[in-house]
């Protein structure tokens, strides 16, 4: 086993000695076109991966610029250090493949390297602006779909508008200059968030930013900005001292930020792009008219179910998703969630085979190698529960069919807002809504109808139309007290 601490760094003048863990040994250095705003795990992990392969495909100046929007001056150092290079670690049943990335070639980190940013999205050659931000990083006010005006942040920037904090102020302040600028040509806006019809939900909060700061700016957006929709998938843990020995185990250098992820991956796009994008429907991407029906596959079947391991796992003492799934009565319970209620509220084209997604997103939960840990996956519940489960049970309950496994996920969520497992063992909430959240949850003092009352009143979760009907209720406070009786270990076992 290599000490990574004493091997040479991955930088680019080392990639002659690693051709066996390149795409191809092919490689023209691209110019920069492409931002992307939120260079985290999954970018690099997915659009970075599918980018560079496009490249190779079939050319084009699309290397990446990534910026970092929290002000993380350690993620942008390292990268560089390393001249953009990084690993993707892929691990499978059968072991793990490391394969170095070349396509990113630049890093900023806001606030600090603002000029920067802005004379990069002030260039021409960039035509695309993509984006991983998580829900949160939209500002968007959940009742309206609007922008959040009483998001502190966003006040910043409605009257700092040169000195921008957010997305939506980011982005508005770029189009300004692209619209001023030169040859008045705007980027393309691509969100690539698990958010539902991600583009449309995108250029709603960005043109009701401009609307605020710059009326006639904000109908150049409407008319001229395209915001094409996406759905992706591809599960990526956060990185462990696990991938970093492995990289320097198998290449011979050190990589200050490898990214661990699975074999699978997926992306559908909404083929909308004025400017031009890479060829990525050359290498494996869908590029359709309509993303909408594998994005609520991929939100409903694997998001929902997802966010159902998470927190049943957190109550009944499941540290990783792969533990979660072996056991026979959870991985019974998902099977039969995805079978019998979330699989039929779906409308998919006739080559989507819906039963054979759910096999092959059960045999992905399984992979041992993966180590995706529930308590990553239970941050910010309450942003995920409404795309993720309560809209699927308002279409049950449309259809007049029941609920049962979708109720026991989201009353497993409200236990969970209790910060303790069954066991007694305390949790930290990640949460937007963290304070307020517990401060409900403690003021049932256990009681299972006073939690679900208390927790019904956030509006930002929980709409009036869904709390008021009887048939959510009723379902509701037969899984939390079942919960409560039996524990989540119990309470699966008694939903089967």
């Amino acid at each position: 086993m290599s000490s990574a601490a004493t091997l040479p760094r991955l930088v680019r003048h080392a990639l002659p000695a690693l051709q066996t863990h390149l795409l191809s040994p092919q490689w023209r250095e691209p110019r920069i076109g492409i931002v992307h705003l939120g260079i985290g795990n999954f970018h690099r992990a997915h659009q970075a991966l599918y980018t560079e392969e496009a490249m190779l495909a079939a050319g084009g100046d699309w290397g990446i610029c990534g910026v970092t929007l929290q002000g993380d001056v350690g993620k942008r150092d390292a990268l560089m250090a390393q001249q953009g290079l990084y690993s993707v670690v892929e691990r499978g049943p059968h072991g793990a493949k490391v394969t170095v990335v070349r396509a990113l070639r630049e890093v900023l980190a806001m606030p600090h390297d603002r000029t920067a940013l802005f004379a990069r999205l002030a260039d021409p050659l960039i035509r695309i602006v993509s984006l991983t931000v998580t829900e949160k990083g939209y500002c968007r006010d959940p009742k309206t779909g609007e922008v959040a005006l009483d998001d502190p942040a966003v006040a910043h920037d409605l009257a700092h508008p040169l000195e921008p904090r957010t997305v939506p102020g980011i982005l508005v302040a770029a189009l300004r200059e692209r619209r001023d600028g030169a040859n008045g040509e705007p980027f393309t806006v691509l969100s690539c968030d698990n958010l539902a019809h991600n583009g449309a939900a995108l250029r709603q909060v960005v043109c009701s930013f401009a609307q605020q700061a710059d009326p006639e700016l904000a109908d150049w957006i409407a008319a001229r900005v395209a915001f094409p929709s996406t759905m992706v998938d591809r599960i990526v843990p956060a990185t462990t001292e696990a991938e970093r020995t492995t990289v320097a185990d198998t290449t011979g250098y050190q990589d200050a930020a490898p990214v661990p992820c699975e074999p699978f991956r997926q992306w559908v796009i909404e083929d909308r792009f004025p400017g031009g994008r890479p060829a990525w429907d050359a290498v494996g991407a869908q590029l359709v008219v309509d993303v909408t029906p594998f994005e609520l596959a991929k939100l409903r079947m694997l998001n929902g179910t997802h966010s159902t391991l998470a927190y049943l796992s957190m109550l009944g003492g499941f540290d990783t998703i792969d533990a979660a799934v072996s056991h026979p009565a959870m991985r019974n319970l998902i099977h039969a969630m995805m079978t019998q209620e979330i699989a039929p509220t779906l409308t998919m084209p006739a080559s989507f085979d819906v039963l054979a997604y759910r096999d092959a997103l059960l045999e992905r939960y399984a992979n041992p190698a993966l180590k995706h840990r529930c308590a990553q996956i239970a941050m910010d519940g309450s942003q995920k529960i409404p795309p993720r489960l309560l809209a699927t049970i308002a279409a049950r309950i449309d259809a007049g069919q029941t609920f049962t496994r979708l109720a026991l996920a989201v009353a497993a969520w409200m236990m969970f807002l209790q910060a303790h497992a069954d066991d007694g063992m305390r949790y930290e909430i990640s949460d937007p809504l963290a304070s307020r959240l517990q401060a409900l949850a403690a003021s049932a003092h256990g009681e299972p109808q006073a939690l679900m009352d208390a927790l019904l009143s956030v509006r930002e979760v929980f709409p009036a139309n869904l709390t008021d009907l009887p048939e959510f209720r009723k379902a509701l406070q037969h899984a939390l007290q079942l919960l409560h009786e039996k524990g989540a270990r119990g309470a699966i076992a008694a939903s089967l």
